[in-house]
């Protein structure tokens, strides 16, 4: 066996070898999404008994050489037939490509090596298989499509390549992009006649993990949807969905709660469309998407879930222009990766809409992994959900689910994935989303703006201090901008110093008794770090410092406020080491939340 005396390196960390320890099949189908993978396997358990032996496993266990050597001698070499799917093309698996094609040229595989992009061409991929073009365009072709059907055809013409006698169709066309209703399906039309019951039954389900990384236990509400009383779905790995469970935590969703469901105007509904991907519809892996729906209904909106096979295909693309149109939406949700692909300077589907958009992300990242890194999502995960929709304007709003581990099948020698939502994040994103809604249907007159400048306390004259930027300047023509745009901005200073003077006047301060207070509501980790840097407040005794947010520039609609803030003296703060980097609490923070602070 052949390994490589050098690194390996890709988005995601460095690559470990692993050993999949699977036995020789007459077929092997490897990809990179568990969508493909999910699908061929339900595929293939649908007809086992007429089928040759299967095997399948994710691309993302073979990034090591040394595991891409290990899964060729002891599978790949004794197959018959290997179908190879590469989200990203031969430079993603380039290694793993390379080896195949040398394997199969010299034990007379039959190899196919396809895109993960249906709509592009790797001539490379293409050269380094061994079956004819016809035939990669035919197998490509079930994949573009997908579904059950064409996931069901797509392995019996693997049979059938492999020597077995099989009946072989051609793809079924799928729609490429439509609307999609929980509990319902694919759907002509949505339905906006109705939003969610506020008052759902409750019962035990784990939720993420608080700031200090363990798991928590807390009450959640079922599905108030009829959906529930009919038996539960299964994916297509053959699992059960346990829909009963995906729900809001009660009293975080009810829409009764202070500005609640009520506050929107239910006769004027507030439309929000969610994108996703299609393949998540054909592989029956939507369960985030009906848990973010039902989480935004209950909240007072008005979901409308639209699939998509991707915002590149000039199909999809075209049906999302027409529905955003018609549906004249409050904001659009996007579960989809990556940016539109627009020209740099064109205009995208997302600028036409006029809406916010936001960004929520259905992780390729597993849920232990995310729990116990400090960096939580995969650098993979950051690139195409946090890094490049950015490229768009979408504001993140957050990630919704991870993938979960379903059980091992031992026929296929394959252990499969699936989203798994994470409520009390779906939670946030609704409940953020529900708040930049309710802020765009409230005049400007009447929203509340704070504007946070920096401070640098260890010496005087360094509030608003930025190099080669004039802040207090800035501050000011923002105030009068917004004065022009219809916002209630009064008592504007006259001068950049009157400013800084208004800033830094010793009037208000937070009490010891308020940093007491508010400390205690911090995480107990953030807690602890602090007690090991400074020691208990009451060994080392407090002082009081002036707050940080200055709530008497216009008394009546906004606050300017320095973060961090405190009197300009060189002596350190409350709770601050220069040496470390502890403040406890962080001043900015806190004191906006006392009596007459911004959030007020």
């Amino acid at each position: 066996m052949h390994i490589l005396a050098t690194t390996s390196a890709s988005l995601d960390d460095l690559a470990e070898p692993i050993d999949l320890r699977q036995t020789p099949a007459d077929v092997v189908a490897l990809s990179f999404t568990d969508s493909d993978l999910a699908g061929l396997a339900a595929a293939w358990k649908a007809d086992a008994a007429r089928l040759p032996s299967m095997r399948l496993a994710a691309l993302r266990d073979l990034r090591h050489p040394m595991s891409v050597d290990l899964w060729i001698d002891s599978v790949a070499r004794h197959a018959r037939v290997v179908l190879v799917r590469i989200l990203g093309g031969y430079d993603w698996w380039r290694y793993g490509c390379d080896q195949l094609a040398a394997v199969a040229r010299e034990r007379g595989i039959k190899l196919a090596l396809l895109p993960g992009e249906s709509h592009d061409e790797d001539q490379r991929l293409i050269q380094a298989s061994t079956l004819p073009r016809a035939e990669l365009d035919a197998l490509l072709g079930y994949f573009r499509e997908g579904g059950p059907a064409n996931m069901s055809a797509l392995v019996r013409r693997l049979a059938l390549l492999a020597g077995s006698d099989a009946a072989v169709a051609e793809p079924v066309s799928v729609p490429k992009a439509g609307f999609y209703q929980p509990g319902v399906g694919v759907v002509e039309k949505p339905d906006l006649s109705e939003v969610g019951d506020p008052s759902p039954p409750s019962l035990s389900c784990r939720t993420s993990p608080p700031q200090g990384g363990r798991s928590a236990v807390t009450s959640l509400g079922a599905f108030s949807s009829s959906a529930s009383k009919e038996p539960s779905p299964t994916s297509a790995i053959g699992e059960t969905i346990d829909d009963s469970s995906i729900s809001p935590p009660e009293g975080e969703m009810s829409g009764r709660t202070e500005r609640g469901a009520t506050e929107l105007d239910v006769d004027n509904f507030a439309v929000v469309p969610i994108l996703f991907y299609r393949s998540m519809l054909l592989a029956a892996d939507v369960v985030p998407i009906d848990a973010l729906a039902e989480a935004l209904k209950l909240q007072g909106l008005t979901p409308v879930p639209i699939f998509v096979s991707s915002l590149k295909d000039p199909a999809s693309l075209a049906f999302v222009e027409t529905a955003v149109a018609s549906l004249n939406p409050a904001a659009i949700i996007t579960a989809t990766a990556f940016a539109s692909g627009a020209e740099p300077g064109a205009e995208t589907l997302f600028d036409r809409a006029g809406v916010p958009v936001f960004q929520v992300i259905v992780a390729t990242t597993r849920r232990e992994v995310w729990e116990n890194n400090q960096r939580g999502l995969a650098p993979a995960d950051l690139a195409m959900h946090v890094v490049l929709p950015e490229l768009d304007g979408r504001i993140l709003a957050g990630a919704i689910s991870f993938k979960g581990e379903v059980e091992t099948d031992p026929a296929l020698a394959f252990r499969a994935f699936a989203n798994r939502p994470e409520m009390d994040r779906v939670v946030q994103v609704a409940r953020r989303i529900t708040a930049f809604v309710r802020l765009q249907r409230t005049e400007r007159a009447e929203r509340k703006l704070v504007i946070l400048i920096p401070d640098y306390p260890s010496a005087p004259g360094r509030t608003g201090y930025a190099v080669g930027l004039d802040v207090p300047s800035s501050v000011l023509a923002m105030l009068h901008d917004l004065k022009e745009q219809g916002y209630a901005v009064e008592g504007i200073p006259q001068s950049p110093r009157a400013l800084l003077d208004a800033l830094e006047a010793d009037g208000q301060r937070l009490s010891s008794e308020d940093y007491l207070r508010l400390s205690a509501e911090l995480p107990e980790g953030a807690r602890n770090a602090v007690r090991a840097a400074w020691d208990s407040a009451d060994q080392i005794g407090l002082r009081e410092a002036p707050l940080s947010v200055l709530p008497d520039i216009s008394p009546s609609r906004g606050e300017i406020g320095s973060s961090p803030a405190g009197s300009p003296s060189a002596r350190p703060k409350i709770g601050e080491s220069r040496a470390q980097g502890i403040i406890s609490p962080l001043e900015g923070e806190m004191s906006a939340r006392t009596e007459g602070g911004a959030t007020e």
